[in-house]
């Protein structure tokens, strides 16, 4: 088997320069159209697919962003390893503005989004323990402190909703009771749907702020926001960059059975699947649909 990267691109990161015979391709999936078309190519000889979460020129809110699309787009295009890049704010002191995060667990207080492939007619629970790859969180984050880059590995994001920032009270909230160490808006549904599609999956967490909670900061400064995401994006390119010669062309089973995600979550009988829903579920699921 061979690898093939995948980078869902977040606030500030909208293209990826340098990859060999790219070219914008167009996909349509069973669950509507992705955020954009897809940049396809290669990087040192690995190919590789890169989606902007948002769109060119940000045309989707955190909301509406159609994450069931965009993930079965990419293990339609045969995505191994999945990194997802997004713009976040912070509440440790020690998370500053230009930290990269590479998250480890998620709390999902989202509410207004389809949050999975399964539902009536084909019903189906992946565990979600530990919802980002340890394997490929390591490496991006080899990937994040080799350009010089203050990575921290591990964190609790926080995913809300949006697209307003929060409350006081929910800053502090988050931070002081849910022991939150960054909060972002795209982090999930994502996740799950990688998960439920068996692609390893990486969580890159650039810090931009610190919210709300911060005595010496007060109130999310937009205009810093803007300044600080242009310096993000630079280094997530550089860190795109390195990942080909990290993963390497030939793609081992995943040590921690991301990819054999499904292997006993699908709980209903054969007989009883709506032939339907198995139809749309192709790409994500063929491996054990048949």
């Amino acid at each position: 088997m061979h690898t093939m990267i995948g980078v869902i691109g977040g606030s500030g990161l909208y293209q990826i320069d340098g990859l060999e015979g790219a070219t914008w391709v167009s996909l349509a999936t069973p669950w509507g159209a992705p955020s954009d078309d897809i940049l396809v190519g290669r990087l040192a000889g690995v190919p590789i697919a890169f989606l902007p979460r948002h769109g060119r020129g940000h045309v989707h809110s955190p909301s509406t962003v159609p994450y069931r699309a965009n993930i079965d787009a990419m293990k339609r295009l045969g995505v191994t390893d999945l990194v997802a890049v997004s713009a976040c704010g912070s509440f440790r002191e020690d998370l500053a503005p230009g930290d990269f995060v590479l998250v480890d667990q998620f709390i999902d207080r989202t509410f207004g989004r389809e949050n999975s492939f399964f539902g009536r007619g084909c019903v189906a629970h992946v565990s979600l323990a530990y919802p980002t790859c340890p394997r490929l969180s390591a490496i991006c984050h080899r990937a994040a402190m080799a350009q010089g880059v203050r990575a921290h590995m591990g964190g609790t994001y926080l995913a809300m909703e949006g697209p307003q920032f929060s409350t006081l009270a929910e800053s502090r909230m988050y931070r002081d009771t849910m022991g939150c160490d960054v909060i972002g808006m795209t982090g999930m549904p994502e996740a799950k749907l990688a998960r439920e599609a068996e692609l390893c999956y990486a969580s890159v967490a650039m810090v931009t702020d610190y919210d709300s909670w911060h005595p010496e900061h007060g109130e999310v400064d937009i205009a810093a926001i803007i300044a600080t995401l242009g310096a993000n994006a630079a280094h997530a390119r550089d860190l795109i960059a390195r990942l080909p010669a990290l993963l390497g062309a030939a793609r081992e089973p995943c040590p921690h059975g991301c990819d054999h995600a499904l292997e006993h979550a699908i709980m209903t009988a054969p007989e009883a699947r709506d032939a339907g829903l198995v139809a749309r579920l192709d790409a994500v699921a063929g491996r054990v649909l048949g």
